[in-house]
């Protein structure tokens, strides 16, 4: 259970790799500090900052947010370190609140890796201070343990550090504050070449992205809540909240601060990746020329992983500096307006006319301006990602990259998957790779239920309901074609056998693991199947004998494919599928289900858990995806198979003979 603290109050910590969330109403600095048993901070060295963002067991994000996500190892502190503080702070120069006061009280939580809340605060009474000390991590005796802080401070981060006996604090609070305000209104135009510090990397939160309107995908799709520098990911869904945003959280990326930085799901060594590939010297005035791979990562597989979400980090930014430069403009010309209009001598004649046009003549200004900051930062990760795409591994290609033609069963499970592509409305050009991260945390959602699309097509519901399960199709096939052979099966549940005709080229490649299941009858056959192994997964695991399961138990990875919910389901069908997509994913079996929520209606709120625990997707362009930094509406477009290509045909048939062969 989590602990809810009170100023004061402590918790022992069982776990050493955590993560610290941060939630407020209006975007804030995170920053965290390393003191010694009195609480003392020897140097700005031990000051982690959004122009510092990594020290040896720690990283906090470079921008101001009103979500963060900071990474903590205590295991890679060092031993002179007996306390981390976790400070937040008003950014200053920003037109925003000048106190804490007048903001909705910052909520911190200590969660696990897999988003378990340790212990949550709410700082609450406080009022003029600008800079706080949300909370400590400390060691004692051995152990570590985080208490509730709360501590407030009216003179900002200069007099923080000074209480916490830092020299030149005020020079360092100014330096943190310079690199906020620079990074608020940061161009990604020709960005300066990357180092080992991880700025091209990604600390995998969801997708991550943020909740849908009907439920909660992630996370955080998402993408799983984040931070506000490039250590959050999309994964998640939705106007409503988050990468949930969540959300799931991932594995840390790389940086050079220690062995938090980066773990691979399968890789426990923490020696440092080797550095990314070094762009070609660009002329000078001229962007740095774009190159695949341009991140930190032990392999090119991993380093594209984190290109692709350093670029969807990058769209999200500078589209957020233009909409916010918009409406700097519009309320700027909206004032100027007010102020003729509020003089009754000057609301008629030429004086009047000169200042209104002046006030609309700078406001075309400025919007031009900051389109052609827009533009600039678009062209240039438009060319990184024509550089990008064609260097994709099959597991986050589309369809139609080259790559398929020399398609073979892989030796082992890729990080991430693609789903499809994300996009926003200024540029909609530039697509990104939406990639989730394997083996999945959280089943899908394909959504038959929505009549139209962003790009005002509509469609009935017969046509949406067969683009449905194409779409059910498609993932699929790229899921069991990025696992190893005889590490991934598919079950699908079709009572009215109405996606027959869409199924058949998973039936007639011999890749499911039986028929697709019709009837009431298949219905319980097959969700008793897959619940009696989640079952014997669970006891075998908690009782400390995961090697003693029955002989001939399928150890690969799940997939149960439901069509039509809930035609076909009685009430006992219901809470079985319930139950698989709260605790299948821990144990290796995913549910994706293709309906329409509204069939379900008659079960009222009975089923809104299950709908918030899946990703929802959709099989047109749909704009129900939101980042865990900005709430930018994403528009998601799914990865399909071109028209008349025979891909997803000959792909199947490799992974059937590959699965034979292995029996």
């Amino acid at each position: 259970m989590t602990a809810e603290l009170v100023r004061g109050q402590n918790h022992p910590l069982s776990q050493a790799r955590l993560e610290i969330r941060v939630s407020a109403g209006k975007p804030i600095v995170a920053a965290a500090t390393l003191s010694d048993e009195q609480g003392k901070v020897t140097d700005a060295e031990r000051v982690a900052h959004p122009g510092a963002p990594t020290l040896p067991g720690l990283e906090v994000p470079r921008q101001a947010a009103a979500a963060h996500r900071l990474a903590v190892d205590l295991d890679a502190m060092p031993d002179a370190v007996h306390r981390v503080h976790v400070l937040l702070a008003l950014p200053t120069g920003a037109g925003g609140p000048a106190r804490f006061g007048a903001v909705a009280a910052p909520f911190v939580a200590v969660t696990g890796l897999d988003g378990t809340e340790v212990a949550s605060y709410t700082i609450t009474g406080l009022e003029t201070e600008t800079a706080v000390v949300a909370l400590e991590l400390y060691r004692r005796q051995g152990a570590w343990k985080v208490r509730a802080v709360g501590q407030g401070y009216a003179g900002g981060l200069a007099e923080l550090f000074t209480d916490q006996g830092l020299p030149q604090a005020h020079q360092l609070a100014g330096a943190i504050h310079d690199a906020v305000a620079q990074g608020m209104a940061r161009s990604v135009a020709a960005p300066p070449p990357r180092t080992a510090d991880g700025d091209r990397t990604r600390q995998a939160a969801a997708p991550t992205l943020g909740p849908d309107h009907g439920g909660s995908p992630y996370g955080t799709q998402t993408p799983q809540g984040t931070t506000g520098g490039r250590t959050g990911y999309p994964g998640g869904s939705a106007h409503t909240e988050p990468t949930d945003p969540s959300a799931p959280t991932q594995p840390s990326a790389p940086t050079a601060g220690g062995p938090i930085d980066y773990n691979h799901p399968r890789r426990r060594n923490s020696a440092p990746p080797p550095p990314p590939p070094t762009a070609p010297a660009a002329a000078p005035g001229l962007p740095a020329q774009p190159v695949a791979g341009d991140a930190t990562g032990w392999s090119m597989d991993e380093r594209l992983y984190n290109q692709v979400w350093g670029m969807f980090e990058d769209l999200a930014r500078t589209t957020a500096a233009y909409r916010s430069a918009v409406d700097f403009a519009e309320s700027r010309m909206d004032k100027e307006l007010e102020q003729v209009l509020s003089d009754p001598r000057s609301r008629i004649g030429g004086q009047a006319d000169a200042a209104r046009e002046e006030a609309r003549a700078r406001h075309g200004r400025l919007v031009d301006e900051a389109r052609q900051a827009l533009d600039r930062d678009v062209a240039q990760l438009a060319a990184e990602a024509d550089v990008v795409e064609p260097a994709l591994p099959p597991a986050y290609a589309s369809w139609d990259n080259p790559v398929w033609h020399g398609y073979r069963v892989p030796m082992e499970m890729p990080m991430a998957l693609r789903l499809g592509d994300l996009h926003l409305p200024e540029c909609a050009e530039v697509r990104i790779p939406m990639l989730v991260r394997l083996p999945l945390e959280r089943g899908l959602w394909i959504d038959s239920g929505r009549a139209g699309s962003v790009d005002g097509s509509f469609h009935d519901a017969h046509d949406l309901r067969r683009m449905a399960m194409e779409a059910a199709v498609a993932h699929v096939a790229r899921l069991l074609a990025v696992h190893p052979a005889g590490e991934f099966t598919v079950y699908v549940i079709d009572p009215a056998g109405s996606g027959a005709q869409t199924l058949v080229p998973l039936v007639q490649s011999g890749v499911l693991a039986a028929p697709p299941a019709v009837g009431a009858a298949g219905v319980a056959d097959v969700l008793g199947k897959l619940t009696q192994r989640v079952d014997l997964v669970q006891m075998a695991v908690r009782g400390g004998a995961a090697d003693a399961l029955p002989p001939g138990f399928d150890t690969s990875q799940n997939l149960l494919v439901v069509n039509d919910f809930p035609h076909g389901f009685d009430d006992r069908a219901v809470t079985q599928l319930r139950y698989l997509a709260d605790e299948g994913p821990a144990v290796g079996v995913h549910l994706m289900m293709v309906a329409d929520r509204e069939d379900a209606a008659a079960y009222g709120p009975l089923l809104d858990p299950l709908w918030r625990s899946l990703l929802r997707l959709t099989p047109v362009p749909d704009d129900h995806l939101a980042d865990p930094w900005v709430g930018h509406a994403w528009t998601y477009e799914p990865s399909l198979v071109p028209p008349g290509s025979q891909v997803l045909q000959r792909v199947l048939d490799q992974v059937a003979a590959a699965r034979t062969k292995h029996r």
